[in-house]
């Protein structure tokens, strides 16, 4: 009281209340601290800037490290940003120059979000990436990690996807082509990886100017366990008919059926079941369970024709496990050598670009009044 102000009455004193701890609160035991996503969060991005995926990767501003002892050095200042190729449901894609390497890539940036869903697809995809070692799968060349957003590298593959290719039309031998490696990738994920696609389309499956033809995009791949997934996720639009209907458990099978879709459509240049066409989504995907399946055009060979009706029979089980379709004439009687797949990829590389050019340069649309 000796420092209150001269000829101010004193306050009168309150007892103070005895301190309680957490523990003494509540009988004893803790009250837990309230779950929130942010704490969640927490579990994986440790106060040095890291982000650590259970110990199975852990990601950082120098690149990442895998617990099976890979590592891939890499980082942003290492790289010269050259333009964006695309936007996607998952991130950007920027096409970068590695100047150490002299090598271009492609660079995926991927904003993390407080979602659990978003940090399994960002591992299943890096865990895809750095275990695949095949000709029919995107090379990967690192991963880091800068505050709130994820980058992994991978091949640049300069003709784009196929769904910006097959415009200028697609002759058997090259569809041929094309699908003989789709089925290879898709065969290497699941005998060496035991890894379902689940989200296969033209718009994930890359081409070169090369000729090469690569799987990408393996966020929502799924680990099977005795050949069988058990999650409702991927594009509806291309989802095999068991799995709009049943939704929870599916085979590698209705991978096959993607894969069927996806060689229609390169085939006849536009999606078989265009939403125009359908009043909703709802009646879209009805006519995907219950109608008869589409067909390969006439101008095809029947080896092509039986190739894709193989794969789009509805019932799962009557469809061809991948050695089959390796086997059928479609992909058999047209040698690897034989095939310029190399000049096609190019003429749709350089069709693209003019159709990309004219698209920039096309004067806007007036305003609606």
């Amino acid at each position: 009281m000796n420092n209150l102000p001269r000829g101010n009455a004193p306050t009168p004193m309150r007892r103070a209340m005895p301190r309680m701890t957490l523990s003494q609160m509540g009988g004893g035991s803790p009250i837990p601290k309230p779950e929130t996503p942010f704490s969640n969060f927490s579990r994986f991005v440790d106060p040095s800037g890291k982000l650590n995926f259970n110990g199975k990767a852990i990601l950082h501003a120098d690149g990442v490290d895998f617990s099976n002892g890979n590592s891939f050095k890499i980082n942003m200042e290492e790289l010269k940003l050259l333009e964006e190729l695309g936007k996607g449901q998952y991130g950007t894609v920027q096409k970068v120059y590695h100047k150490p390497t002299n090598v271009t890539m492609a660079m995926k940036e991927i904003r993390l979000e407080l979602d659990q869903s978003k940090l399994n697809s960002i591992l299943m995809e890096l865990d895809v990436l750095h275990k695949s070692a095949s000709p029919y799968i995107v090379e990967f060349y690192g991963a880091f990690f800068i505050e709130t957003c994820v980058y992994y590298c991978m091949e640049f593959m300069d003709a784009g996807s196929l769904d910006k290719l097959y415009q200028i039309g697609v002759p058997e031998d090259i569809l041929s082509h094309i699908t003989r490696s789709m089925v290879r990738g898709l065969k290497f994920l699941k005998d060496d990886l035991s890894i379902i696609h689940r989200d296969v389309k033209p718009t994930n499956v890359l081409v070169n100017s090369k000729g090469q033809v690569k799987l990408c995009d393996f966020g929502v791949s799924g680990q099977l366990v005795q050949s069988m997934a058990k999650t409702h996720i991927g594009c509806q639009s291309y989802m095999a008919p068991e799995r709009i209907s049943q939704g929870h458990t599916y085979t590698v099978q209705s991978d096959v059926w993607s894969l069927g879709l996806s060689i229609l459509e390169t085939a006849e240049g536009s999606y078989p079941y265009p939403p125009e066409k359908y009043n909703s989504v709802f009646a879209q995907l009805a006519a995907i369970v219950e109608s008869p399946p589409p067909s390969l055009p006439e101008s095809y060979s029947q080896d092509a024709r039986d190739f894709v009706a193989l794969c789009l029979l509805k019932d799962a089980k009557e469809r061809p496990a991948y050695k089959a379709l390796l086997e059928h004439p479609f992909l058999s009687k047209y040698g690897e050598d034989e095939v310029d797949m190399k000049s096609w990829a190019v003429k749709a590389m350089e069709a693209r670009i003019a159709r990309e050019e004219a698209a920039k340069n096309a004067p806007a649309a007036p305003p609606s009044s």
